[in-house]
């Protein structure tokens, strides 16, 4: 058997996986929740990004500082 195939979601299981958290959650709680899962991820990439170009500066200063 193929395991993405087992894995695969078709619109019926998001259809309701949807309507689940509808009921769980309702109407107004959902937006907010989505609101701060969007601000936790740009955060996220936004460190990731900083933390990319730190070594870089890192090296750059050591580099000047042996000369």
């Amino acid at each position: 058997m193929n395991t993405l195939t087992i894995m695969a979601l078709s619109w019926q299981h998001l259809l309701i996986v949807a309507v689940i958290l509808l009921i769980l959650f309702g109407g107004k709680k959902i937006p907010e929740m989505m609101r701060g899962l969007g601000s936790g991820i740009k955060e996220f990439k936004d460190a990731v990004k900083e933390e990319d170009k730190k070594p870089s500066e890192d090296t750059k200063n050591n580099s000047n500082s042996a000369q």
